[in-house]
């Protein structure tokens, strides 16, 4: 029975040890493990037994990104303007020896160390420039924090500004500034518009008076054409009418007919002109119309291209 009780405290003895000695590190992580207090090695995802009694894990790391939530602080900014800005801070533990033994709570300190940094930048500029200046905030505490955390085996990744809050009253101000900036741009944009408006009418205009102007030139020059068209055909019409009219007194019979002619229209203006008129003058020759036809025969034969007659130059 005693044997029985003996092998017992022995089994359970045993799986103590085993319990106590073997470790199993899950994925993305590093335990640092002492021998009997001082560094003994990092070991990782997988299976490990430790020396029962003098080998122990002392620290355990996450490998993964850590977001480290950073509260809200009161900074002012170089135009002495208090605003409160919170962030969110990514970092990553790459060496677990050095996360360890170099500093007490690195998440602490970077914490602190990212708020201080922070207060900092926001000093060096002013409250407008805060809002559209984050990038350059951000980077700026990337870089500060990743020297500082060099040492502890820590790598910043990034840094992120959450909000900015500047106090009410200056929200109020910013508003209306906000407004008046907008109502100006309106206002440019308006009288822009008009201007460029009234400049199309006046080009419209100006336009519309040249096309008018070049219609009235050629409406002229057209004009100007058609009448001297005109007399061109006038002329030219008479000079023919004048032409046949020499013919046709140079051929056999030209001398009776034209004094035929020239009778007939001697009677008929005569008796127009008595009906258009109550008075009426006679010449004391009215009946001498041989006279007339003389007169129009001697005309005729004195006229260029008669028979026989050579044609008179015109100087």
């Amino acid at each position: 029975m005693e044997t029985l009780i003996a092998v017992v405290v022995v089994v359970v003895l045993v799986l103590i040890v085993i319990a106590r000695t073997a470790i199993v590190v899950p994925q993305q992580s590093a335990y640092v493990v002492e021998y009997l207090g001082k560094y003994r090695k990092t070991i990782q995802a997988g299976f490990h037994i430790l020396v029962p009694f003098v080998e122990k894990v002392a620290y355990k790391h996450s490998l993964k990104e850590i977001a480290l939530d950073i509260p809200e602080q009161i900074c002012i900014t170089r135009d002495n303007v208090q605003v409160g800005v919170d962030g969110v801070l990514y970092l990553k533990v790459l060496d677990p020896q050095r996360a360890s033994y170099g500093i007490v709570d690195y998440v602490f300190a970077i914490a602190q160390l990212a708020q201080t940094t922070l207060r900092s930048e926001i000093g060096k500029i002013d409250l407008d420039r805060t809002f559209e200046e984050r990038a350059a905030i951000n980077m700026a505490v990337v870089q500060e924090l990743d020297k500082a955390s060099d040492p502890w085996g820590v790598k910043v990744l990034r840094y992120e500004i959450k909000n900015i809050n500047p106090p009410r009253d200056v929200l109020n101000a910013m508003e209306k500034q906000m407004r008046a900036e907008r109502e100006k741009r309106a206002t440019v944009l308006t009288s822009e518009g008009e201007r460029d408006a009234q400049i199309n009418r006046a080009e419209g205009e100006k336009q519309r008076v040249i096309k008018e102007s070049e219609a009235n030139k050629q409406q002229q020059i057209n004009e100007a054409e058609g009448e001297a068209a005109a007399i061109l055909a006038v002329a030219t019409a008479t000079a023919e009418g004048l032409r046949q009219v020499a013919l046709a007194l140079n051929a056999p019979g030209g001398d009776q007919a034209m004094a035929l002619r020239v009778a007939e229209q001697y009677v008929g203006e005569f008796g127009r002109l008595a009906r258009s008129s109550t008075t009426l003058v006679l010449p004391a020759n009215l009946s001498d119309v041989a006279s007339m036809i003389a007169l129009a025969t001697s005309v005729a034969k004195q006229m260029p291209g008669r028979s026989g007659d050579a044609p008179k130059s015109v100087s």
